[in-house]
């Protein structure tokens, strides 16, 4: 019997990419995103046609992560149509562009609803299941901001993601217990092949976003973007983001990697990562809790 993975954000980018890549692995890949019926109809129609093209078994289903109603109906239908979800993909999240003082606290809500909340929704719905079947694994995927460089005009995107990726592993020794495993896919600023800058939200205040653009030299947020553009290189790919999830899921029980950094822009978090996640496996060592590390 195929595994069974659902895919948050999935109807372009990275969440588009690990959905093809885990169908291509024979797994029953679900590329979950709002509006299928609608706004993402054409989308879910060239996913359909992709998969049969394939023969592959790469479907689409509703959900959006910032309504409770919609993810636990997405997992119903799941549970309902296979009886299990095996993996589950934390992907779902939105980037904005701007000084961060002319974002407003709502737009921080918000967009903390889409990159934190979002995870929390679907973790209270499908980690039942997993808890009952002792098994699962969720992988989520971060960024390298995390602990890697911070230039200006991100920090509401910054934050949020630095809140999932302290969320992924509180979860990681929690679950422990129940037989399911965590992996973090951290990756790097790609600026090619996603959408993220080109659907960046801006922000709502604009009389005080102006008031940075008068103060900073001529052309600032024009010149950090290619800056940061600059920094990936020509030949990055952000497909092997999908192929780097698909590798984590083939990979034995136990002996999957807990943290994944993927960083074309080397931005620093390659080496801090690393240091940090050790930091935090050596206290649970002190404190006496080793075996919260991995499911036996």
């Amino acid at each position: 019997m195929a595994q069974v993975a659902l895919v948050t954000g999935a109807s372009s980018g990275f969440g588009r990419m690990i959905a093809s890549e885990l169908a291509a692995d024979g797994l029953t890949a679900y590329a979950s995103m709002r509006g299928t019926e609608e706004k993402k109809a054409d989308t879910v129609k060239a996913i359909a046609d992709d998969a049969k093209t394939k023969g592959v078994d790469l479907r689409t289903i509703e959900l959006d992560v910032q309504d409770d109603a919609s993810v636990e109906k997405a997992v119903e239908t799941i549970m309902r149509e296979h009886g299990r979800i095996d993996v589950l993909v934390h992907n779902a999240g939105h980037m904005v562009w701007g000084p961060l003082e002319a974002f407003t606290p709502e737009q921080l809500a918000e967009l903390y609803d889409v990159n934190v909340l979002g995870t929390q929704r679907l973790n209270r719905a499908a980690l039942p299941h997993m808890r009952e079947a002792k098994s699962g694994l969720l992988v989520w995927v971060s960024s390298t901001s995390v602990m890697g460089g911070i230039p200006p005009l991100l920090g509401p995107y910054f934050a949020a993601k630095a809140g999932m990726d302290q969320l992924a592993v509180a979860y990681a020794r929690e679950l422990v217990p129940f037989g399911i495993e965590t992996a973090i896919v951290t990756p790097g600023a790609y600026t090619k092949g996603t959408n993220h800058f080109q659907h960046a939200g801006q922000p709502a205040d604009e009389e005080r976003a102006d008031a940075y653009a008068r103060a900073w030299p001529d052309g600032f947020s024009d010149r950090m973007q290619k800056a940061l553009a600059a920094t990936d290189p020509p030949d990055s790919d952000p497909s092997e983001i999908g192929r780097a999830v698909a590798a984590i899921v083939r990979a034995p029980k136990g002996k999957r990697p807990f943290r994944v950094v993927i960083d074309p822009a080397d931005d620093g978090a390659k080496v801090s990562f690393p240091v940090v996640d050790r930091i935090r496996e050596q206290f649970l060592h002190r404190i006496g809790f080793p075996e919260l590390l991995h499911p036996s």
